[in-house]
């Protein structure tokens, strides 16, 4: 069936130009911010060579980002308007053999065909853009076994997950409720298991030995009462220069992983200083809150979901037929394909609004990490040597910021730092 340009399609086509621009003016007036002189703070950690390496980066990023944006969108356009979706459908029902068949076919093959059309622009990234700038230690063999891994974890949990909310939606009464209560549980037990079973598939993990920095971060998590039971070391830099640090475990047993190119470019008072403000998050019950929300946040989804999979509402007897599918032939997994296009729209104001509350609560941890030290010079220092050995963007457009930062600027995070406590006035 070919595509009806109907109401409901009209309108969605402005609105994903629309987020298309909006994105667009977002990035050149990124780019346009750049600023050549060295703010202020920065000045003994950064020279003037480096710095216009950042800047280069933000630029190079940049332009990567509005190339996949526009592919991406062009993609989806062209392959809705030659019919794409509803040929599928036809396709998947030549092969499949029950509803269940069919609808994981449909589903899988979007997703594969997705992937292969994204990868060229994925070893882009890696072998070319992240090379340029001295990050990418990503071996092919790396690279190529972790595609593969990537493929087979999202069949071993993707596709029963998948299959379990088609089985639902297809045979249960109230299928949103029970689907929203078994994604849940699902997704919980995943963050669960996650840092035993599946993280190691990818890197390895090796106990810190005894020393100063593991008796630092013991004595740091005891002044919290913070309940750490194992201190990690992952081999970040087998992928790249880039370094990071994350906390994983539920209640009472807290573990902390630190790349190890991170502790290589931190001092001890910086690295418990970072680790601090893990601490205050989970001091803070940002981690609780967060988990709350996104629990009621899927609920919500799954309401709207079961909303959309019906056929027999005024908005779902235009919006299969704006997609080619006649609507005798409207099932779940046609429904939950289009909900997630649907949802980009939605998904924005959102995430206006949950990064606004994310950047609320890094201030918040920045100034629990600030107290527990009795100092904020260490985590200023910290912050800083992060984002010049990332080359982060030192001056991002506020247009930017609101719409895709969940940590405020490293600028805006100094600022309140000196304003807190054992800071040697100016």
């Amino acid at each position: 069936m070919t595509p009806e340009p109907n109401t409901l399609a009209i309108v969605l086509v402005i609105v994903f130009l629309f987020l298309w621009n909006l994105d667009f003016i977002a990035t050149l007036l990124n780019i346009k911010s750049l600023r050549p002189e060295l703010p202020a703070d920065f000045k003994d950690t950064l020279d003037a060579a480096k710095y216009a390496k950042s800047q280069e980066y933000t630029r190079a990023s940049s332009r990567y980002h509005l190339l996949t944006s526009t592919f991406s969108l062009t993609l989806l356009l062209v392959f809705w308007w030659i019919g794409g979706f509803g040929w599928l459908d036809t396709y998947s029902r030549t092969f499949g053999s029950s509803m269940l068949s069919i609808g994981l076919l449909y589903i899988g093959v979007l997703y594969l065909g997705n992937y292969l059309l994204h990868l060229p622009f994925d070893i882009y990234d890696t072998f070319v853009l992240e090379a340029r700038f001295g990050f990418n230690k990503t071996t092919k063999g790396t690279f190529l076994a972790d595609q593969f891994k990537s493929l087979l974890l999202t069949a071993l949990l993707g596709l029963p997950l998948v299959a379990g909310i088609l089985w639902i939606f297809n045979n249960v009464d109230h299928a949103w409720l029970w689907a929203w209560l078994g994604v849940t549980a699902f997704t919980l037990l995943l963050t669960y298991l996650a840092p035993s079973l599946i993280l190691p598939l990818f890197n390895k993990f090796e106990p810190m030995p005894d020393g100063e920095l593991k008796d630092a971060i013991h004595n740091m998590a005891a002044h919290c009462e913070f309940p750490l039971t194992e201190i990690s070391i992952m081999d970040g830099s087998r992928r790249s220069a880039k370094s990071n640090a994350f906390f994983t475990g539920f209640g009472k047993r807290k573990k902390i992983a630190l790349y190890d190119n991170l502790i290589e470019q931190q001092s001890t008072e910086e690295l418990v200083a970072v680790l601090a403000h893990e601490i205050g998050h989970f001091k803070r019950k940002h981690i609780v809150q967060r988990m709350i929300l996104s629990v009621l946040q899927m609920g919500v989804i799954f309401f709207l979901i079961g909303l959309v999979i019906d056929p027999d509402n005024a908005f779902s007897e235009q919006l299969y037929p704006a997609f080619g599918i006649p609507l005798e032939r409207a099932a779940p997994h046609h429904g939950l394909v289009l909900f997630m296009l649907l949802f980009k729209p939605l998904s924005l104001f959102l995430g206006i609004a949950l990064n606004a509350w994310s950047r609320k609560h890094e201030f918040e941890a920045d100034a629990y990490a600030a107290e527990a030290q009795g100092t904020s010079v260490h985590l200023i220092t910290a912050l800083k040597k992060l984002s010049a050995d990332n080359l982060s963007n030192l001056t991002p457009h506020r247009l930017r910021v609101i719409l895709d930062y969940s940590h405020p600027p490293v600028t805006e995070r100094i600022a309140a730092l000196q304003g807190s406590v054992g800071v040697p006035p100016a």
